[in-house]
């Protein structure tokens, strides 16, 4: 077991050499550590717990998070080779990314239990328990974290609590948990994390209120399964836990949407959780801006792979007139971004983009649906003091929690299993999102109120899919209809005739309808475990049974 610790601190002091630039990160990292040197200090545990907000989550949010999150919900259009297959819901097993996210979620957890095993015991007596406890808590919030994950995308999963207790016993052949046990897991990790982390701490780190904001959001999940009999038992602990982060914390909304997609607005007011990424290199920078820019015009370097994409057709009718958010979402013609270019006096989206010095070179092709993703694009280097980098590597941080999910949380806790509510608060939290986006208020909300709203508030943030879960386990036959009849494929082509209008005019396309819409049946609605898995482990299997955990 001591040789099993030596060996991921030895790992983590590699790491944290490469991760600790971001200033709530600002530890000095120490190597040659050992059990019998290392968590002496506060600052020591610090160092450890500050290796589980970037890099173990590379390779979840690279391309699976929004692949299964933004793709499947039907918000992004692309249809490119196994990235597709989470548009068409044809993947299989042996998805390549399907593997990454479940192995980049079991490596966040893998570092979690190792912070929540081998830290008590190694820093017992040298630092004070609070210490202790909070960096438990922050660990116990990371791996809850990345359970809800799995368990929205994966259903029965493994739970793994002690990885080393487990190699050493030589157990590493586990069956499958079922979902109500890894959501018990999450309910006990969130609450501890509640009640041990502060109330505040350095900008980035999580505090009882992303505890609490996550907590709220899984009672919300469990609550949607209406015929468990705990369900109004659950909205109400979802609804008070939400009112509690809302009206206690201090947050408050950015009151500007787009300024919440600025480097230099990193944990701000609004973010109860992101994962922090800076600039450097590969795996420790945010690397939505390489998959999704539209092209180096943009970017300013050759990492720009987002000239296919755009956000669908579908996602497009659920925008609604005049709504603010568009711009920070994606790019219609017209749209000017001063911050990008900027000197040269910035970008405006333009369906073809020729070179001014020779009209013959396009440098910018029209995209498939008209439009280009925009959040989580910043520009280049020059645009951002250097804060973009090569090797896929932007210092923006990606949420997981803002303050605007758990206002929508509580309307929609508030709503319950009811057909609509004109409760005074949740219209309250519910019109505020709106007021921001430049948007009338309601008078009463139903779910699909909700539903809408979290889809262009949350639009490309890849928490979609769990919006979408939750209204397959409220109504499984309206969700699946919900997802069937998506016009998520429509695309449009060139007109070509004589007298078309121009080429930077929507005018001069032409919608085409598929053949088909993309059907959605209920075998679709969790992922398959990756088939290296599988192989490795039989009890993985599709047929496998899944057991209750047994828990100490």
């Amino acid at each position: 077991m001591k040789h099993h610790f030596k060996y991921i601190i030895s790992f983590w002091a590699v790491l944290l050499v490469s991760s600790c630039g971001k200033e709530f990160l600002d530890i000095s990292p120490v190597d040659r550590l050992t059990a019998d040197n290392f968590y002496r200090t506060e600052t020591e545990i610090k160092a450890s717990t500050a290796s589980l907000y970037g890099f173990p989550w590379f390779d979840f949010n690279d391309k699976f998070f929004w692949c299964a999150g933004d793709e499947m919900s039907g918000n992004i259009y692309h249809t490119w080779d196994q990235e597709g297959q989470f548009f068409y819901f044809s993947f299989t097993e042996g998805n390549a990314h399907i593997s990454s996210g479940w192995r980049g979620l079991f490596r966040v957890i893998s570092y979690a239990n190792s912070i929540i095993n081998d830290m008590p015991p190694a820093a017992a007596g040298k630092v004070s328990d609070v210490v202790i406890n909070r960096a438990l808590g922050e660990a116990r919030f990371m791996r809850g974290t990345a359970y809800y994950m799995l368990a929205e995308f994966w259903g029965d999963v493994p739970i793994v609590e002690n990885s080393t207790e487990l190699v050493s016993a030589n157990n590493l052949i586990l069956p499958k948990n079922t979902r109500t046990s890894v959501y018990e897991l999450v309910r006990r990790d969130l609450t501890f994390a509640a009640e041990n982390l502060p109330t505040s701490d350095n900008p980035g780190r999580v505090t009882q209120w992303s505890a609490k904001g996550m907590l709220a959001k899984l009672y919300l999940t469990m609550a949607q399964n209406l015929s468990d009999g705990k369900s109004a038992e659950n909205f109400g602990k979802a609804k008070a836990l939400a009112a509690e982060v809302i009206e206690t914390s201090g947050l408050s909304l950015l009151p500007n949407y787009a300024d919440l997609f600025k480097i230099e607005n990193n944990n701000n007011q609004e973010s109860l959780f992101a994962m922090q990424w800076m600039e450097g290199s590969y795996g420790i920078g945010n690397s939505r801006q390489a998959n999704w820019a539209r092209s180096s015009v943009i970017t300013g370097n050759s990492e720009a792979w987002g000239g296919g994409k755009g956000v669908t057709y579908d996602f497009i009718q659920d925008v609604e007139p005049g709504d603010k958010r568009q711009p920070s979402i994606y790019m219609k013609p017209g749209d000017h971004y001063p911050d990008i270019n900027k000197t040269s006096g910035g970008y405006t989206f333009l369906l073809v983009n020729r070179d001014p010095n020779d009209p013959n070179i396009t440098l910018e092709n029209a995209p498939p649906v008209l439009n280009s993703l925009k959040k989580y694009i910043v520009g280049s280097a020059e645009d951002n003091a250097g804060k973009v980098s090569t090797g896929q590597a932007v210092a923006l941080n990606q949420y997981i929690m803002r303050l605007a999910d758990v206002y929508l949380v509580y309307a929609e806790a508030t709503l319950g299993a009811a057909p609509s509510t004109a409760d005074a608060k949740a219209l309250q939290y519910f019109n505020a999102i709106r007021t921001r986006a430049g948007l009338p208020t309601k008078n009463s909300i139903t779910f699909a109120d909700i539903l809408k709203e979290r889809r262009i508030e949350f639009g490309l943030e890849s928490i979609s899919w769990f919006d979408v879960k939750r209204f397959y386990y409220r109504d499984p036959q309206a969700a699946l209809a919900y997802l069937s009849a998506q016009e998520k494929e429509y695309t449009y082509f060139r007109i070509n005739t004589p007298n078309a209008p121009d080429e930077n005019t929507p005018a001069g396309y032409q919608l085409n309808p598929p053949a088909s819409l993309v059907k959605v049946d209920a075998s679709k609605m969790f992922l398959p475990i990756p088939a290296a898995e599988v192989v490795a482990n039989a009890q993985l299997a599709p047929g496998a049974p899944a057991v209750e955990y047994q828990f100490k």
